[in-house]
């Protein structure tokens, strides 16, 4: 018998987008929105480019995919791209303290599918020859990293959006017909509310040191973006702070009258 392949409908994929922090090569651009043509993949997100992305030699390596260079939308920082998004994947090739949990791209692609469902999703792609900065990592849930073998670790920039979307498209057609409906997620600038409240009332109970709280928030960043937050949990968490706020703001002034009395 016969095997019909799996045809993917790329309409599942418009909530995908693709994010390329201060590219430096307009040849890169322009094979980054061939690649999201291959796959059908439309969102292309630039932040603070240092090349004009509608070089000739982007639209070369583009070739019948300019029209997604044309569409690209600019931002000027990371969180200015993401603050629509409901989930970010960062890719990174830096291990260390704050890299940790990592995935690879199948793995990733096999998370994020049903993600798509649910909010826009970003995969976020560094500089050519810096990467990611920490700070910009936190901005996001989870961590892609490509495994290699040869002497050269980092890939080329395009290189490594192909092979993250060709998994993308990959487990889509696995996922065919296997929709997932569900949560509506939580934004990244909900998330950074959140992260933000949280980190003014643990340093007000004196849970954080202040000399340096984002060695605590970044193990908390990481733990609810394992959780892929909704709306409704992020309320329930502003909710507690709340609560962890009043309750400190009362044992603050009883502290005071205490002391008046003394």
């Amino acid at each position: 018998m016969r095997v019909r392949p799996t045809v993917i409908n790329i309409m599942n994929l418009n909530n995908l987008s693709v994010v390329l922090v201060e590219s430096r090569g307009e040849r890169n651009i322009g094979s980054v929105a061939r690649a999201m043509a291959n796959f059908g993949v439309t969102d292309l997100r630039l932040v603070a480019p240092k090349v004009d992305h509608l070089h000739d030699e982007a639209r070369k390596m583009a070739v019948k995919a300019s029209v997604l260079l044309e569409q690209a939308t600019l931002y000027p920082d990371l969180q200015a791209a993401l603050n629509d998004c409901h989930y970010a994947y960062a890719t990174t090739r830096r291990f260390g303290k704050y890299r940790v949990d990592f995935h690879h791209p199948d793995s990733a692609a096999e998370e994020l599918l049903p993600l798509l469902n649910n909010g826009r999703v970003a995969m976020v792609f560094g500089r050519e020859d810096k990467g990611l900065k920490t700070e910009e990592l936190d901005l996001c849930q989870r961590l892609i990293t490509i495994p290699t073998g040869g002497s050269i670790a980092s890939m080329n920039l395009a290189q490594s959006v192909v092979i993250c979307l060709y998994e993308v498209a990959k487990q889509h057609g696995l996922a065919s017909g296997k929709g997932q409906g569900g949560r509506s997620l939580a934004t990244i600038e909900q998330l950074e509310v959140l992260f933000t409240h949280m980190r003014a009332t643990f340093l007000k109970i004196n849970y954080l040191n202040p000399q340096n709280p984002e060695h605590i928030m970044r193990s908390y960043r990481q733990m609810l973006g394992r959780a892929a937050l909704d709306e409704r949990d992020v309320r329930i968490l502003r909710g507690l702070m709340s609560e962890i706020d009043l309750i400190e703001g009362e044992r603050s002034l009883l502290a005071e009258k205490i002391d008046d009395i003394d």
